[in-house]
Formats: C-alpha cells, structure tokens, sequence
C-alpha cells in the first residue's frame, strides 16, 4: 500500500476511534434509560471504536480486527432485537427470536473459520476457502439484518416510526456497506483496500447517528408487517441459505483434487440445481413457508382482511361456466385452512344428512345417508367445529364421538366437520380434506370457520328461498292454467245444464231440438278448442293478431246461446278491430256466461257493438242483481274472488288480461239490483294500419 495511504488509514481509524467512544459515552449519559436498545448500541459503539484501535495499531487485517468486527455485529444483532421488544410485550419478541437466534449461531461460525485460515496460511488453498466462507458468513449476516431492519421499520406504527429513524438509518448503512464489502471481497478473492481501512470510519460515523437518535421514548413500537412481505423474506432467507451451502460445497469439492473432484463439483451442482428447480415450485413447500412465517412472525395466523376479500371473490365468480354456488361455498371454506379438498352435507326432511355437492374430492366414496338425523341436532345445539382427530384419539366434548359416523372417522383425509348454522338451523355441513402441512385446529380456526360457516348458511338459505319462490311461481302459473280450464268447463257446464232442463220442456219442438243440436255441437267444439287451447296456454295473444269484425262475432255468440239463454242484439254494426279471434272469443263468451249467472231465467242479456274515432266497443249489458261499487273496485278482478256461490273468480280477471295483452282494455258499470255493463274496447283496424301498426301479412277478417 501507498504511504499516503497507510497513513490516511491510520488517520481514519484514530478519528473513528473518537468518534465511536464519544457516541459511547453520549448514549451512556444522554441517553434515554427506558429505551431498550440504548445499552446495545452504546456497547457496538465501544465495540466498533475498539475495532479502529485494533485496525490502527495491528492494521486491518489482524486476528483482533475481525474479532471486534464479529463482536460488533452480535451487539448491533442484540439492538436489533432490542428494538423488536420495545413495545413491551413478551409476545413480540416470538416471531423474532428464531431469525435472531439463526443470524447469531451463523456470525459464531466466522471465528472457527478464522482459526482455520490462520492455522492453514501455509497451505494457500485451504486458506483461500476459508476466507471465501468467511466472506459468504459476511454476507449471510448483513443480508438478514438488512432483512430484519426493513421489516422492522415497515411493520412499526407510524407515530413510532421517528424513534427508529436514526437507528434503523444508521444500522442499514453499517450492513449495507459491509455487503457490498464482503460481496467484493468474496469475488476477488481479498478484501479491497480502500473499502477495508475507512471501514472504522464509516461505522464510527454511523454510531453519531446512535446518539442523535437517543431521544425519550414515545410511542411505543408494533411490529405488524404484511403477511406477503413476511413469506418472501422467509423466501429469501431460505434461498439464500440454500445457495451458499450450494457454493460453499462447491468449492470445497475441488481441494479433494484429481479428475474426480472436478467431476464431482459438476455433478453436485447439477443435483442442486435440478433439486432447486422441482422444490421451489412445489405446493407442499410454499404451504409449509406460509406457515412457518404465520407461527413465528405474527400474533394472528390469519389477516382477516385478505381472507375475507377472498371469500368475496369466491362466493361472487356466478357465471353459467363457472362452479355451482355450493361447490364455491366448499371453496371459499376449504381455502381459510389450505384444505386440497372438501365435501358439502346437507340434510334432508327427516334430517338426515346426504351428499350435496363435491369440490376437488372424487375418490371419497359417501354413502346414500352420510350421517343420521342425531349428529344434525348435535350441531344445532352446540354449533361445535368438530376436529376429526379429536375424535379419534378419544376427546369427546358434546358427545359427538357417538354420532360421527364410522365412514368420516375410517378415512384419514378427513380433517375437520364445519356446521352451515342459520337462525339456529342447520343449512349444511363442510368436510374438509386434510391440509397439505399438517397442523392442528386451534381457537382462531375456529372463530374464523364460525363466523364464514354462518355467512355461507345464509347464502344457501337464500339460494333455496329463491328456488322455492321459482317453484312457487310455476305451480301458482299451473294452478292458474287449472283455474281457468276449470272455469271454461264450469261456463259449458253450465249451459249444458241449462239445455237440459228446457230440453224436459220442448223436446218435442222441432225448433228447440236444432236448436239443442247446434248448442251441443258448438259446446263440443268448445272443449275441443279447450284442448288444444291447454298446449300454448299463457303465450301472449298479441302474437297472432288478425283483424276482427265485432258485429259478426256478436252474432255468431249470440247464436250459440239461442236455446239456453235469451241474447239479443241491440246494435251489430261492422266494426273491425285488431285481435286475437280465439282469445276474444273466450272473453265474450266468459262475460255473456258471467250476465246469464247473475239474471233471471227470462230476462235477455244484450250484446251492443259500436265504434268512435279509433275504437271499437261490444258491450255485454245484463238487468241482473248487479255489483257493491267497493267489490268492483277491490275484488272483480282478483283472481279467486267471486260473487257468486261456488264461482272460481277468474272470469273477470282472465277477461281483463286476454284483452290487455290485445292492446284493449275492459271497463265495467254496475249497480246492485239494476245490472251490470262490461264494455270491451280494441284498437280499430283501420287506425292501427293509420297509425303505422304492423298488421300480420297473414291477418284476414275473422268471425
């Protein structure tokens, strides 16, 4: 080395040594006495200042240099932790204390290797590797505090982020430096000399930064860093272990000498290389990082936020591709606990539970009855997550070792039973497969499954009410088919009935008797109609519009009921409007049926047909016992709201809707014990076709 240089180094490890025992003494006096890490920091501070007087008095690359140097990384480690405590619980220093215990158990290995390289300096070779392993001990050290120091600074609350400023600065520039230093050495093969000799100063700069931050204590620290920074650090940490053990063997290999030593260094770090390679991307690997950062760095297992969102995504991928919602409620509970797999039971009428759904579980065979109606009452009463293991090394807590059936206790995947309890009532029943790391269920787990098991109970509930409704609304359409199929026959009955009772009276009027016959024939076509009508019951009429004329279809109506009732014709003008014959038809006939029930035997029912400007009416008019004003208002067209003794209330209401569906509409007078008037009003053909209505190409007049 130059002169000038070996005296500026000289010069650097004098001032060092100042400034290292003033920050010394400083944080002894000054110092605030209730932070934890002033004590460590004051003794790295003499530690370093004593290393500049090694350097100064011995040079840099005296046993009693590195002795220091490996004293002073324990005291700056002891700070470190120091710092993690000092939000005074005992539980905090758990999740540290293993990475802590790994950096001092590695930073005690540098002096055996130092020994060796000392006692090999006549054999070049060996001494070369051990000041390589030296190097790479260097690194692993700076490399986990750097580590820790981060996680430290970034997990701390954010009012007590200016305590750790300057201690975090000035610890992360004394590492950082020593990486850079180790990492150069390590590739060159000797330590750069310029970097080597101002390595006291740097650090005696650095332990001033000690001092300026030795201020009172204030709020205290929480160490809360995310569970995603935690798992990759402990990545990291394992990758990096990995690979200097990797390059460690690797240069030891060659001092076996020969062609088989070399051979021997190509092969190993071939096999860790493929090693590396096949274990990195394994399942079993990640899961067991996950839980080995969960159980040593955080006081919860779960981040709550993170699972719920989760869940959220889960539960709310619908879709028609996508999975069934009970095997995305399986999903969302089997992803909490990392369970491969799982199963969804659900009871049936007599409460027995069976198979409802599966999720990534095809090999399990369940039987047709998976359990009985007592373990269904065991869970609604105790609502209890039952632990399979428990089960079967004989803990019984609610008695549930005489209910779980033997098919869930004999298969060993089976991990844990998590109830679906909505309003008290059992919904379903989780089984979930064995997690891939294997641990047991514990008092978070179980709030957790709890709380999402009764949030899946009330999303399958409503899934199932819905159905009902569904179920509901198609019966409620059947019954309402039934409804009026069965009015339709009351209205043929009825004249049929009528027919029968004039027929004892004229049967031997030749007039009535083709009279009879023309009724019974067209009561046949109307039951025929009926039939065929039952097919396409409840399309839109609108669909098959044609043009109508209102005065022929008057007639042709009151034509049929000649014989059974008087129906007279007031006005029959040709008035044509846009329907659907068919379902015009019904509703006249239904109306003209309904005014024959509610008049005397002898009085007429009339039918009047008119036309305005754009519509046309046929008005059904009767002088029978007529309506209350309060039963045409709230009760003429509900359905299954009659007047009449035995009616079916749909008539009226049927009527309303056939014509609705027409683009009419139906209007009514009445008045008890004068009579009653319904007056159905149709566009005119004529002002649809003026006021750009598509008429169907196939339309013609209809009867």
């Amino acid at each position: 080395m130059p002169e000038h240089l070996a005296f500026a180094a000289f010069i650097a490890s004098i001032a060092g040594a100042v400034l290292c025992f003033g920050a010394m003494v400083w944080l002894w006096r000054r110092g605030d006495p209730a932070r934890p890490d002033r004590r460590p920091l004051a003794i790295a501070s003499a530690l370093v200042g004593a290393g500049c007087v090694m350097s100064a008095a011995l040079g840099p690359d005296s046993a009693a240099s590195a002795m220091a140097t490996i004293a002073r990384n324990l005291a700056f480690i002891g700070a470190i932790f120091a710092m993690f405590s000092a939000d005074g619980r005992a539980a905090s220093l758990k999740p540290i204390r293993p990475v802590i215990i790994s950096l001092v158990l590695v930073q005690l290995c540098e002096p055996l290797v130092l020994g060796l390289e000392m006692r090999a300096s006549a054999v070049p070779a060996i001494a070369q590797v051990a000041f390589e392993v030296r190097m790479l001990i260097d690194l692993l050290v700076a490399i986990g505090a750097l580590m820790l120091l981060h996680n430290l600074y970034a997990g701390a609350a954010v009012a007590s982020r200016y305590l750790l400023r300057w201690s975090v600065i000035a610890l992360s520039g004394i590492f950082a430096y020593d990486l850079n230093l180790a990492t150069i050495a390590y590739l060159s093969g000797d330590y750069p000399a310029l970097l080597r000799d101002f390595r006291g100063l740097f650090a005696a700069v650095m332990a001033v930064l000690f001092a300026l931050g030795a201020n009172p204590a204030g709020p205290r620290v929480q160490f809360s860093p995310s569970r995603t920074v935690a798992f990759r650090t402990l990545s990291l940490l394992l990758i990096g272990t990995y690979l200097a053990v990797m390059l460690v063997v690797a240069k030891a290999l060659p001092l076996i000498g020969g062609d088989f030593a070399r051979t021997s260094q190509v092969v190993f770090v071939v096999l860790a290389v493929g090693g590396a390679i096949m274990a990195l991307p394994s399942p079993r690997l990640r899961g067991w990082l996950k839980v080995t950062a969960t159980k040593h760095l955080f006081q919860h297992r779960y981040d709550y936020r993170d699972e719920w969102l989760r869940f959220t995504r889960t539960i709310g991928l619908g879709g028609k591709a996508s999975a069934s919602l009970e095997e995305r409620a399986i999903k969302a509970l089997a992803d909490i606990t990392e369970s491969p797999a799982g199963l969804l039971l659900m009871p049936n009428e007599e409460a027995q539970l069976e198979l409802m759904a599966r999720w990534n579980w095809p090999t399990i065979a369940v039987p047709a009855t998976a359990a009985e109606h007592h373990l269904s009452g065991l869970f609604e009463q105790h609502q209890h997550i039952i632990a399979l293991d428990e089960v079967r090394g004989g803990i019984d807590h609610h008695g549930e070792r005489n209910h779980v059936p033997g098919w869930l206790i004999e298969a060993e995947d089976v991990w844990a039973l998590v109830p679906l309890i909505h309003f008290d009532r059992l919904v379903g029943v989780v089984v979930l497969a064995r997690p891939r790391i294997e641990r047991r269920l514990d008092w978070e787990d179980f709030d957790l499954l709890k709380v999402v098991g009764q949030q899946l109970a009330s999303y399958l509930s409503e899934q199932a009410g819905q159905q009902a409704l569904m179920d509901a609304s198609r019966f409620d359409d059947f019954n309402r088919r039934m409804a009026f199929v069965m009015h339709d026959i009351k209205n043929l009955t009825s004249q049929l009935s009528l027919l029968a009772a004039n027929a004892q009276k004229h049967a031997d009027n030749p007039a009535f008797r083709a009279d009879m016959l023309v009724t019974l024939r067209n009561s046949a076509d109307k039951l025929s109609g009926l039939l065929a009508r039952l097919g396409r019951y409840g399309a839109s009429p609108n669909h098959d519009l044609h043009m109508i004329d209102l005065g022929q279809l008057a007639r042709a109506i009151a034509e049929r009921f000649r014989g059974v009732h008087p129906v007279a014709l007031t006005r029959d003008e040709n008035v044509r409007v846009m329907g659907n014959a068919e379902a015009l038809e019904q509703t006249v006939m239904h109306l003209v049926q309904n005014a024959i029930d509610a008049s005397d035997g002898t009085m007429p029912v009339y039918l009047d047909v008119t036309a305005d400007c754009l519509h046309g009416t046929i008005e059904v008019i009767d002088t029978g016992c007529g309506m209350s004003p309060e039963f045409v208002r709230t009760g003429l067209f509900k359905p299954f709201v009659s007047s009449k003794p035995g009616g079916f209330g749909i008539g009226a209401f049927e009527a309303r809707e056939l014509v609705k569906a027409m683009g009419g509409r139906v209007a009514v007078e009445s008045r008890e014990g004068v009579g009653t008037r319904f007056s159905v009003v149709l566009p005119l053909a004529d002002a649809v076709r003026l006021l750009g209505g598509n008429e169907n190409p196939s339309s013609r007049e209809v009867a």
